[in-house]
């Protein structure tokens, strides 16, 4: 792993507009913080409505060249942002463990899944490519072309500032759109970061703009006549709002909400290969990952088997700030959120579960301020309790007993999210009636994050998702364009009179 440089600029992060930083019209600001050390690192300036319709028509007036190029020349690009993203990866990695808080390798990590969203979007060319019939009618030929929808909007969580918007913008600017970013506010800097790369890259001023901020600034995006679609990942309450604010503004939306990614250990499991999926699924990133394994489905006796080899690894965690080696987890993105997971554990302990492991009260040395909590281990918890049912987003693991596969499977089905789900299991038999029932839009076989690569697209089941289409590969392609048909005849087939029947084959 390459040596860490601390992430230390105390600056003002500021909106970028028409390819300039700019501090906006807004009179907001709010600090963002360092986790491991829980002191204020910068202030990130929050937008206003101005500060959106500057954005929008940066980006409006900039779209009909940037579309009208070929996509092989968009794709150029992109091949260089893809250059320079790769030559600045451990810069980029750096903001944001600064900001969120999540070890270094992990951040790494989010910029190379980035990285490989750019790398399907330089193949733009072949993906644009549409259909063809000749002579589908008498001397008429027939043919369908993707076209861009001009100005597209992204709104994206904290807890992947490089990953997720790479899941909007890329493949928005190679089918020919302008974009407009509104990043977390929590860790905002490394929007800024990448909008410098697309201008080394030379995408033209005005293309790609990012605009800080809050509520407001949402509101804004959905509400403008301008914004043709809007791609949001964060949680389900504020995806449905999206949703519908967005379609009942006449907008594209795609919106990726909450999740309660269960894993399924059948009792031939291999219980190491086992237990490290779930040590390294459910604390990784602190927990703080939409495909997170949050639950443990533990099916017949495997339950006795697994969870004291649980337990024996989540006290042995190496807790830290991410920049240190061999951290394995570093802190919670805020105060507040790491409040909120404590309360969580309390009310788990309430409700009657087991609690194996105590992550609360957390002390890293040397960084006393941070906002740590260590990793939680529940045991014996039920269907009806809210630790099982709500969305925690922290390090906190709760074990669930079932008797049998059709058990697991109903219990997962039932659950309002279906984002992820993983089985282990050493039997091909189980894991195909498993993938083939389970209602989940990612399905992992001893595979514990199935997160589909750049090809296949991301997407989730039921509250999961609002909306058609899920992110990246060539739904992604279908998000950010429009299929036109055009039939053609040209004079020599006409000479008939009008004809007042619907044409025909025949």
């Amino acid at each position: 792993m390459s040596t860490p440089v601390a992430y230390t600029d105390s600056g003002d992060v500021t909106h970028w507009i028409a390819g300039s930083p700019t501090a906006g019209r807004g009179a907001g600001v709010q600090t963002v913080w360092n986790p491991a050390s829980g002191a204020a690192a910068r202030r990130v300036r929050l937008g206003s409505e101005a500060d959106v319709d500057a954005a929008v028509a940066a980006a409006a007036a900039a779209q009909p060249a940037w579309s009208a190029l070929p996509p092989v020349r968009r794709a150029r690009v992109l091949n260089r942002f893809l250059a320079l993203l790769e030559d600045r990866r451990d810069a980029l990695a750096a903001i944001i463990t600064a900001e969120h808080g999540k070890v270094f390798s992990d951040a790494q990590g989010e910029v190379t899944r980035g990285i490989e969203i750019v790398e399907f979007a330089c193949g733009v060319p072949q993906l644009l490519k549409g259909d063809y019939t000749d002579q589908v009618s008498t001397g008429i030929d027939n043919w369908t072309l993707r076209q861009p929808l001009g100005v597209a909007a992204g709104i994206t969580p904290f807890n992947f500032p490089c990953m997720v918007p790479c899941w909007m913008f890329p493949l928005a600017l190679a089918c020919g759109n302008a974009f407009v970013l509104k990043p977390s506010e929590r860790d905002p800097s490394a929007s800024l970061l990448m909008a410098r790369l697309l201008q080394q890259a030379g995408l033209p001023d005005g293309v790609f703009n990012v605009v800080q901020g809050d509520k407001a600034v949402v509101d804004a995006l959905l509400a403008h006549p301008e914004v043709r679609a809007v791609s949001f990942v964060g949680s389900t309450p504020i995806a449905q709002h999206v949703y519908e604010t967005g379609a009942r503004h006449g907008k594209r939306v795609q919106a990726l909400g909450g999740a309660k990614n269960h894993m399924v250990v059948m009792p031939d499991a291999d219980l190491g290969q086992a237990v490290d999926a779930l040590i390294g699924s459910a604390y990784g990133s602190a927990g703080e990952r939409c495909m997170a394994i949050s639950v443990a489905v533990l099916v017949g006796d495997v339950g006795d088997r697994i969870v004291p080899l649980l337990a024996q690894r989540v006290r042995a965690l190496k807790i830290a700030d991410g920049l240190q080696p061999g951290a394995e987890m570093g802190p919670i993105v805020t105060r507040e959120a790491r409040d909120r997971i404590e309360g969580y554990v309390a009310l788990g302990v309430e409700e009657g579960a087991r609690l194996v492991v105590d992550g609360r009260g957390c002390r890293v040395p040397g960084c006393e301020g941070g906002f740590f909590t260590g990793g939680t281990l529940f045991d014996h918890v039920r269907p009806d309790m809210r630790i099982y049912r709500d969305e925690i987003f922290g390090p906190v693991l709760a074990c669930v007993r079932v008797n049998d596969l059709a058990e697991a499977l109903a219990l997962v089905n039932a659950h309002e999210f279906g984002n992820g789900v993983a089985c282990f299991t050493g039997d091909g038999g189980v894991a195909r009636e498993f993938a083939r029932g389970v209602q989940v839009g990612m399905v992992g076989i001893n595979v514990p994050i199935p997160v589909p690569m750049a090809w296949h697209g991301f997407g989730g089941w039921k509250r999961s998702l609002f909306g058609d289409m899920h992110v990246y590969g060539e739904e992604g392609v279908r998000f950010y364009t429009r299929q036109k048909s055009v039939m053609q005849r040209w004079p020599q087939g006409i000479g008939k009179g009008a004809e007042f029947a619907m044409p025909t084959a025949h």
